[in-house]
């Protein structure tokens, strides 16, 4: 197993911690974010101020670790609010920040190359613009942060990648035409925007921001069949777009959470060559191909359609047969929840890494299914909230080698 070159800590050193975590609960791990001034409160003495944030007060930080059995690197992921992005140790500790420009919208990631390509966010006056997943501009910066260049598109939002021929694909949303609004299927009736439903499109963008390529999702799905699967949801969106990426082929995966659904589109004609739906989807996010070619899916479950109540699960997905391969869920399944954002990344050796995101937990388990590591991001925000409304939620995480950690410090000017 590689050695992580960032911690100076050796894993032999690292052992009394380990078993500390091993039995974890609170005891024998510091826990973060915890209210200034507490004290230890006996019978006789006036319990001191509770810090009023439940997710926080359970405690943040290190919650576990199995040194031997964890994947060795550095975890990624970007904090709500102030443009910061992390990469933590296996121990908790930071071993390096980005500092962008503007808040995540959503979250960044290291390209192959090593430069971290950013999705943030810009706010306007659209609907679309005041929603909590607005983007607005993605770019590319080294490892000191130095933006390299960057692209600005009002409607983008949830994601954007760089493609492998250098131009840059975005995930963008505008108000559906009446006529295709009209025969959108579910949710709740009377819940569009000023009478108005929005969907998704793609838009392939060169780094000096022109536009060379485009896909629209009401030209190619069917929104009498591709129906709003929540009949709680609102009805301001139909698709709802949240996770687009390029396969080896150039074909790209697209997910929709609205309609608990994901596609394969074929790159040179726009059809849609694969597709799955509910069930055994549902409010899923982020599809992620694997290299034996399978895609691996974080199932939110807001609201399953062949299950009485809803929970969160990862599953393996094989294509030709659309039949699970893999999955990991909790046996009491209400242990594992999140109704929105997160995802899932399989690890070099084997294991896979999870963020429960809407609790900013992250946890690496085994093919069993066994915890080895668990993580919960202290960062929470926004700073001018109250402590009850703030929160610590992370949209992705993903875990880097030390080779990959290596090429990324060479992308510094």
């Amino acid at each position: 197993m590689a050695k992580n070159s960032a911690a100076k800590i050796t894993r032999r050193s690292f052992g009394g911690l380990c078993m500390g975590a091993a039995a974890f609960g609170s005891a024998g791990l510091e826990s973060t974010g915890q209210t200034a001034g507490s004290q230890v409160v006996n019978n006789s003495t006036r319990a001191t101020a509770v810090d009023q944030n439940p997710i926080r007060r359970r405690g943040t930080g290190l919650r576990a670790l199995n040194v031997d059995r964890a994947s060795a690197g550095l975890t990624l992921f970007a904090a709500v609010g102030d443009g910061t992005v992390y990469l933590i140790d296996l121990h908790g500790t930071v071993a390096h920040t980005w500092k962008m420009p503007y808040p995540p919208g959503l979250y960044g990631y290291l390209t192959e190359k090593g430069t971290l390509f950013y999705n943030g966010q810009i706010p306007n006056e659209t609907f679309l613009g005041k929603s909590p997943f607005k983007g607005g501009v993605a770019l590319e910066a080294d490892w000191n942060g130095k933006v390299l260049w960057e692209v600005r598109q009002p409607d983008h939002h949830h994601d954007g990648r760089l493609l492998k021929n250098g131009n840059v694909l975005l995930l963008c949303a505008k108000e559906l035409p009446d006529l295709v609004a009209k025969k959108v299927q579910g949710g709740r009736p009377g819940t569009e925007v000023n009478g108005k439903i929005w969907a998704d499109y793609l838009v392939e963008l060169t780094t000096d921001g022109r536009t060379v390529w485009e896909w629209r999702a009401w030209e190619h799905l069917d929104p009498a069949r591709d129906i709003i699967t929540g009949v709680q949801d609102n009805r301001s969106e139909w698709t709802h777009g949240n996770a687009i990426i390029e396969l080896s082929d150039g074909d790209l995966l697209v997910s929709f959470r609205n309609i608990s659904t994901i596609i394969r589109i074929r790159r040179q004609t726009g059809e849609i060559v694969w597709k799955l739906g509910a069930p055994p989807l549902a409010g899923q996010h982020a599809p992620t191909p694997l290299a034996n070619g399978n895609i691996l899916i974080f199932d939110n479950g807001p609201h399953r359609l062949d299950h009485t109540f809803p929970f969160s699960r990862v599953i393996e997905v094989n294509p030709a047969s659309n039949e699970i391969m893999w999955n990991y869920q909790e046996v009491n399944l209400y242990n594992f929840y999140s109704p929105r954002i997160s995802n899932a990344q399989r690890l070099s050796n084997g294991n896979t890494l999870i963020n429960e995101g809407f609790f900013g937990r992250f946890f690496e388990v085994t093919s069993a299914g066994e915890v080895v590591w668990e993580y919960v991001n202290p960062y929470f925000g926004p700073a001018s909230e109250t402590a009850k409304a703030q929160n610590n939620q992370v949209f992705r995480v993903y875990r880097y080698t030390e080779e990959e950690i290596e090429r990324a410090r060479k992308s510094a000017s």
